[in-house]
C-alpha cells in the first residue's frame, strides 16, 4: 500500500514537471513572438499623425481582440485532437507577421502587427486546455500563469539587449527573437499534446471538461449572470491596467542608466513569490475554500495597489521598489482569474464546460478597454505623463476592484450555500421516501 502511494506521488511529480514545464515555457515563448517590440520606443516615427508606439500597440491589440472574440466559440468547441495543429499554425503565422514588420517600409509595417495579434490571441486558451481539469491543475496553472509575469520582463530585456548590445534595428529585433523562439515553441506544443488524459480521480475532483456549444454557453452565463458580470467587470479593469504597464513600461519608468535586464530581474522575483502562493492551493481539496481564499488574495492585491498609488510621494519608494510592489499586487489579482479561479469554479459548481470559455470572454472584454483607452488618447491628442497616469489608474482600479471582487465573493459563497441546501433537502426527502417503502 505504501509503495503504491509512493509510486503515485512520483508519477504526479513527474507530471507536474512535464506538463507544468511545457506550459510555462510555451507561453514564455509566445511572449517572445508577441512582446519584444515593447522594448523599443520608436522615437521620431508616427503612423499618419498617431504616435507610432501607440499605433503598433493598438493595431496588435486589435488583432488580439478579434482573435479573442472568435476564441469564445473556437476554444469552447475545439476538440482535443485538433489543438496541436491549431497551436503550430498560430505560432508560424505570428513569426511570418514579424518578418513582414521588418520587411515592410515604416510606418506601414505597423499593419503587420494586426496579423501577429490575430494569430496569438487564442494561444493562452489552447495551452490551458491541455492542463485543465486535473487534481494538480492548480500547480500547472500557476506555472503557466507566472510565465506571463516572467516572460513579460524577459521579452523586454531581450529586446533591449538585441537593440543596444547587438545593434539590430528596432524593426527587425522582434523577428530575430521570434525566429529563435519558434522551433522551441512548436516542440513545447508537442510535449503538451503528448500529455495523458485526466484520470478518473481527476474527473471526480475537478469535473469532466467538455466542449461547450452556443446554447450551452448562453445557458451557463444566464445561470451565473450576477457573479460572472461582476467578475468580467473587475477583470476588464485589471487587464487594461496590466496592458498599460506591459506595453508602456519603458515610458512609465526612466530606463537611462539602468540595466537592460532590470525588468527580467524584478519580474523573476515576482514570479517566484506568486508561484509559491498559488502552488499552496494544490493542498485545498475543498473547492469553495479555495475560491474564498483566492478572492481574499485578489482583494488584498487591489488594496495594496490603492495604498501604494495614493501614498507614493509619502512612501518615497525607489522606481525599482515601486515597480516590484505594483507588479506583485497587480499580477496576484490578474493571474488568479487567468489560472486557478475558473478551474475551481467549474469544479465547485459541477459545471459542464471548460476554462477556455471564461478566459476568452474576460480577455475579450479587457482588450476592448485597452483599445478604447489608447484610441481616446490619440483622438483627443492627450499628452500623457505615463507614470502619473499609471499611478492614478492603479489607485482607481484598486478601489473599484476591492468593491467588485468583495461582492462577487459574497455571491459565490451564497450560491454555494444555496446549492448545498438544496442537496441536503433532497437527501432528506430521499430518506423519507426510502423509510416509507421500507428501504432503510
Amino acid at each position: 500500500m505504501k509503495q503504491t502511494v509512493k509510486n503515485k506521488g512520483i508519477s504526479e511529480l513527474i507530471l507536474i514537471f512535464w506538463a507544468g514545464g511545457a506550459a510555462l515555457l510555451s507561453y514564455s515563448l509566445v511572449y517572445a513572438l508577441r512582446k519584444p517590440y515593447t522594448a523599443a520606443s520608436f522615437e521620431g516615427w508616427d503612423f499618419w499623425g498617431i504616435d507610432y508606439k501607440v499605433a503598433v500597440t493598438t493595431i496588435q491589440i486589435l488583432g488580439y481582440l478579434v482573435a479573442k472574440f472568435f476564441g469564445i466559440k473556437l476554444i469552447s468547441e475545439l476538440k482535443r485532437e485538433k489543438r496541436f495543429r491549431f497551436f503550430v499554425s498560430s505560432a508560424v503565422l505570428a513569426e511570418f507577421a514579424l518578418l513582414l514588420f521588418g520587411l515592410l517600409e515604416a510606418p506601414y509595417n505597423a499593419l503587420a502587427m494586426f496579423l501577429n495579434g490575430l494569430s496569438l490571441g487564442c494561444m493562452w486558451g489552447i495551452i490551458f486546455s491541455f492542463i485543465e481539469g486535473r487534481k494538480i491543475t492548480d500547480m500547472l496553472a500557476s506555472l503557466l500563469g507566472v510565465s506571463m509575469v516572467f516572460s513579460s520582463g524577459l521579452a523586454k530585456s531581450f529586446g533591449l539587449y538585441v537593440i543596444n548590445d547587438l545593434g539590430i534595428a528596432p524593426f527587425w529585433m522582434p523577428a530575430l527573437i521570434g525566429i529563435v523562439a519558434l522551433p522551441l515553441l512548436i516542440f513545447m506544443g508537442y510535449m503538451l499534446k503528448c500529455l495523458p488524459h485526466p484520470t478518473d480521480e481527476d474527473i471526480q475532483l475537478r469535473n469532466e471538461r467538455v466542449v461547450l456549444d452556443h446554447k450551452g454557453r448562453m445557458a451557463l452565463f444566464r445561470k451565473y449572470a450576477p457573479i460572472l458580470s461582476l467578475l468580467f467587470i473587475g477583470n476588464f479593469l485589471l487587464l487594461v491596467l496590466r496592458d498599460i504597464k506591459e506595453d508602456f513600461l519603458v515610458n512609465i519608468l526612466d530606463m537611462k542608466g539602468q540595466s537592460s535586464w532590470l525588468f527580467a530581474q524584478v519580474d523573476t522575483v515576482v514570479t517566484l513569490i506568486i508561484l509559491g502562493i498559488f502552488g499552496l492551493f494544490i493542498f485545498f481539496r475543498s473547492n469553495i475554500k479555495a475560491l474564498m481564499c483566492l478572492m481574499m488574495l485578489v482583494v488584498t492585491g487591489c488594496l495594496t495597489m490603492t495604498y501604494v498609488s495614493a501614498n507614493y510621494e509619502t512612501l518615497n519608494l525607489s522606481p525599482v521598489a515601486w515597480l516590484f510592489v505594483q507588479s506583485l499586487s497587480l499580477y496576484i489579482a490578474y493571474l488568479t482569474f487567468q489560472t486557478i479561479f475558473f478551474d475551481r469554479f467549474i469544479a465547485c459548481f459541477k459545471i459542464k464546460g471548460n476554462v477556455g470559455f471564461f478566459i476568452a470572454i474576460i480577455d475579450f472584454i479587457g482588450y476592448v478597454g485597452t483599445v478604447s483607452l489608447l484610441s481616446i488618447k490619440e483622438m483627443f491628442k492627450v499628452d500623457l505623463e505615463w507614470f502619473a497616469l499609471f499611478n492614478k489608474m492603479a489607485m482607481t482600479v484598486g478601489v473599484l476592484g476591492t468593491v467588485i471582487f468583495t461582492l462577487a465573493g459574497l455571491l459565490i459563497y451564497r450560491r454555494y450555500q444555496m446549492m448545498n441546501g438544496k442537496k441536503e433537502k433532497q437527501n432528506i426527502e430521499d430518506c423519507v421516501m426510502d423509510s416509507q417503502y421500507g428501504l432503510i
